[in-house]
């Protein structure tokens, strides 16, 4: 029961699928993060399937990628994509952390924001237009891994003073067993796209997870939901965009 409830709770925090009420207390968030992954699985589960639905009734690949590009938004209800309209605000910014801090926190959409929003899914439709083939064992590693990593970042990198939901994810969790089956999790993720003959979208993701822990330590003293957010909407682009690449270098060699 214990452990229905911390899905409850992942799948009513990271995405906007309907789920039953439960109490959000620290016994039902223990193993929260590590539900979180799972939430990457349907969002594959639903790509694959929305490929097989283009695929059998032959619909034009521009049709196929902007159902793929949309599709985790609709799915997540944007959570994540908020994150990283925030902190692309804050980053521009070009001042002390403490401002970036700050603009983490305006509600309002800057003007830079909402450039990086319109070219990030630009490259996204263009990048999910490009793709030949849909292995589901690639998308189960790149909607999985992010997420693997994200929660591991939420318990191994410093966390900001007034960090909100993502301290209180990280305080509740039972630390040394959510880290280890996190790491499981990532391991196997990143196997996954391996299988999926996709290493290069492993690397990527790894080198934007390094990039990620200097931006949280030096640009804003430490983690929060924002920069979280942020992560996972770069990671999955990056290591799309080297899926693409990979099958184009696939072809030449």
């Amino acid at each position: 029961m214990k452990l229905w409830n911390s899905i409850l709770i992942a799948f009513s925090m990271f995405s906007a699928i309907p789920t039953p009420q439960t109490d959000w207390n620290e016994r039902s968030m223990r193993f929260s993060l590590c539900a979180f992954p799972l939430v990457g699985v349907v969002v594959a589960l639903c790509c694959r399937g929305w490929w097989q639905l283009c695929s059998l009734l032959a619909l034009p690949a521009v049709l196929r990628g902007a159902g793929l590009c949309v599709l985790p938004v609709l799915i997540t209800g944007g959570i994540h994509l908020d994150g990283y309209a925030d902190t692309c605000d804050a980053l521009a910014s070009h001042t002390e952390p403490e401002r970036r801090q700050e603009i983490l926190k305006d509600p309002h959409l800057g003007a830079f924001a909402a450039i990086r929003l319109g070219v990030y899914f630009v490259l996204s439709f263009a990048l999910w237009t490009a793709m030949e083939k849909a292995n589901v064992v690639a998308l189960l590693g790149l909607f999985g891994l992010s997420r693997s990593l994200s929660g591991l970042a939420l318990l191994c990198f410093p966390l900001r003073k007034g960090s909100g939901l993502a301290r209180r994810f990280a305080e509740a969790a039972d630390q040394r067993p959510v880290r280890g089956i996190l790491i499981l999790q990532a391991v196997l993720f990143g196997a996954l796209l391996c299988l999926g003959r996709a290493p290069i979208a492993l690397a990527a993701a790894l080198l934007v997870f390094l990039h990620y822990r200097q931006v949280c330590v030096k640009a804003f003293d430490g983690l929060s939901g924002d920069l979280a957010g942020w992560f996972l909407q770069r990671a999955e682009l990056w290591m799309l965009g080297a899926l693409v690449i990979g099958q184009y270098v696939e072809v030449l060699f």
